[in-house]
């Protein structure tokens, strides 16, 4: 049989999706009740906006490609679908009560952060893997993800409200350790699918819009107390804001022409919320929340233009929608912001006095863990039965979707064309 029938999904998708969603509703039907306290229904609002950031905003931030945006929006749908499931069980597991998971609004927030990292590192690997390969590694992340959450969380006491270290970095490097073990010599020169157009361009923007309008519910959804979440809205609006303006301007600037770049605005904009996330509750006042957020936006646009091709070229890390940037980077930063508040001012949540060496070991073990943990994956997903595509159908919805007929490229290239281009990489 051709090797290009390798991805068809026909039997190994449909038969494992069947399967882990049976043993997801008989766990649920095991562990978990509804939460009686009525303590989180006034979350509601914020879980909604939480929600369409997972769904919407992450989904179409990724339709930049201009073949490829049926799988950015579609396995975004799945990979959330299926993950807030499995991160309701995880994270439950490790918090139950009399041996029992016990749901409501606050669980649903938390199961769709847990999403986010597996979202996040799906970024990382855009275009270049298979439908399967990212239901099996959303398994796995949101596993690892859920540990050492409780790491950070209940054993180190670390605060992380907006999760700038627990989320955004941890998925950022997660992603990148999983793109490096699956690194394709045949991609080393860039693939005519691997860009935009402009109406692809304009449907990541409106992803950025999203994600933008809605990111103080992200960063202030778990606050402990209303007057905590208050300043995480606060903080992290004026902290977006900051960012936006510094990343037009250094966007006009790194180039020679003084054009805006898309690709910067649809990204660098954001990362001003990355970076005031750990931090985000606390009382930095809004001068702090904005030299954050432009710091952010300085550090996300100069990887995207300088930090972004050297990886490529000297740590074979393809990284197609820029993770390390917009997450990895404003994470760090996020973190590092968190263990200097800590230094300077007197922290207190619930009995619980932050340290900047605990926030310190936070920021270590998120980073630490997910480079294991993606590199065993990375492992893990280089099974030759998953229904990876071949270097010439990367970035191509028509391997793996019914697309319409005038979209259809004239053929699939057989994955014979792997060994040529790699061959031809390594001359």
């Amino acid at each position: 049989m051709p090797s290009a029938f390798d991805t068809n999904m026909r039997f190994k998708f449909s038969i494992l999706a069947l399967l882990l969603e049976v043993v997801i509703i008989v766990l649920f039907g095991i562990f978990v009740e509804y939460d009686n306290s009525n303590a989180s229904q006034t979350l509601y609002p914020l879980f909604q906006d939480v929600h369409v950031m997972i769904f919407v905003g992450f989904g179409f931030l990724m339709t930049f490609l201009k073949k490829y945006g049926f799988s950015s929006v579609g396995i975004n749908m799945l990979i959330a679908a299926f993950g807030l499931q499995w991160g309701t069980l995880m994270q439950g597991l490790l918090h139950t009560k009399g041996g029992k998971i016990h749901v409501d609004i606050i669980s649903m927030i938390n199961a769709d952060f847990s999403t986010a990292t597996a979202l996040i590192s799906f970024g990382a690997v855009l275009g270049k893997t298979s439908p399967l390969q990212m239901l099996i590694l959303t398994i796995l992340e949101i596993t690892i993800f859920a540990c050492n959450e409780y790491l950070v969380a209940e054993i180190l006491q670390a605060t992380d409200v907006g999760a700038s270290m627990t989320i955004h970095a941890f998925g950022a490097y997660f992603g990148l350790a999983v793109t490096l073990v699956l690194y394709r010599p045949g991609l080393k020169n860039k693939h005519e699918n691997e860009e935009s157009t402009y109406h692809s361009d304009l449907f990541a923007m409106i992803g950025t819009l999203f994600l933008w309008l809605f990111w103080p519910s992200f960063n202030s959804a778990i606050a402990s107390q209303p007057i905590y979440r208050m300043k995480a809205i606060v903080n992290t609006y004026y902290s977006l804001s900051a960012c936006t303006v510094v990343t037009f301007a250094l966007s006009s600037l790194v180039d020679q022409r003084g054009k805006f770049n898309m690709v910067l605005i649809q990204n660098a904009t954001l990362a001003g919320g990355v970076a005031v996330g750990t931090c985000a509750d606390m009382s930095i006042h809004p001068f702090a929340a904005m030299c954050i957020g432009s710091i952010a936006g300085i550090i996300s646009v100069l990887g995207y233009h300088f930090l972004t091709p050297l990886l490529e070229s000297k740590l074979n890390i393809q990284d197609t929608c820029g993770v390390h940037n917009l997450h990895g980077l404003p994470g760090i930063l996020g973190g590092i912001a968190g263990i200097i508040v800590t230094a300077i001012k007197d922290e207190v949540r619930h009995g619980i006095h932050f340290t900047p060496g605990m926030q310190a070991a936070a920021l270590g073990s998120s980073i630490g863990i997910a480079l294991a943990g993606g590199a065993l994956t990375g492992g893990i997903l280089k099974l030759p039965f998953l229904g990876q595509a071949s270097d010439q159908n990367c970035f191509d919805d028509s391997v793996y979707w019914e697309v319409p007929e005038e979209e259809k490229p004239h053929e699939i290239h057989s994955n014979n064309y792997d060994e040529h281009s790699r061959f031809e990489a390594n001359m």
